[in-house]
């Protein structure tokens, strides 16, 4: 094949767009990081509302059903999967032209889905530890998983960067193989709101099986530990 056949090759498949597409989704989930975290006390109060759960703090979510946990997962991630559908419509419009501030959206949709799956099962982000944790999550809903070493040895704002990096890598190959279309102005719009929907869907549901593993894993130590304390005293008598 000719060098021009390589070129327009090499041009068709969209590998030309990865480092773009990785340079975007990498400033999208590092801005989302840093200006759109999920409150979760507010979050708390609008799980609340929403579905009527009995519990004043995370905490008590392991006193509830896990199939409601999940059914509140299925829809929150739903929910943010529409949001994504109908903000992928509206940039897909413009076609290839909006691809960058269409990504940094879709990082941010994709982030706050991860935290929220995070506070349903129990888990909050307030301290150093748990802020890596999340990230951990996140780098699990790309499928990508992270070495405890890595997250042991490293603080968090070393940490953090590294694997948005990761992230950023994995994902922008991901975006590249499924958005070539969005080089079809004209199909632009219905594949860019297809294709947000389920990639959301799909970091949604990685995202809550790493969280729903972790929660069970936590209900099973608790019933461990509650059996230990109950056990009676050995008799001692002789």
């Amino acid at each position: 094949m000719s060098y021009l056949g390589n070129w327009m090759a090499e041009k068709s498949s969209g590998s030309w767009l990865t480092g773009p597409v990785e340079s975007a989704l990498r400033r999208g989930f590092t801005r989302a990081y840093e200006t759109v975290r999920v409150d979760p006390s507010k979050y708390l109060l609008q799980l609340r509302a929403a579905h009527g759960l009995p519990i004043t703090t995370f905490q008590g979510v392991y006193s509830l059903d896990p199939g409601l946990l999940d059914d509140i997962a299925g829809s929150t991630i739903h929910a943010s999967m529409k949001i994504a559908a109908v903000e992928g419509a509206g940039f897909g419009l413009a076609g290839l032209i909006t691809l960058v501030p269409d990504l940094s959206i879709l990082a941010a949709i994709t982030l706050r889905t991860v935290q929220k799956l995070s506070l349903l099962y129990g888990f909050e982000y307030n301290t150093d530890q748990e802020i890596a944790e999340l990230w951990v999550a996140a780098a699990s809903a790309a499928g990508i998983d992270i070495s405890r070493e890595l997250l042991e040895k490293e603080v968090v704002n070393r940490f953090v960067p590294k694997v948005i990096q990761r992230i950023a890598a994995k994902a922008s190959a991901e975006v590249v193989e499924k958005w070539a279309g969005r080089l079809i102005p004209v199909a632009s719009s219905v594949i860019g709101a297809g294709l947000n929907y389920y990639f959301v869907r799909a970091w949604g549901e990685r995202a809550q099986t790493h969280f729903r593993a972790k929660h069970m894993a936590f209900r099973r130590q608790m019933i461990a530990a509650q059996a230990t304390i109950t056990l009676p005293a050995p008799d001692l008598a002789p």
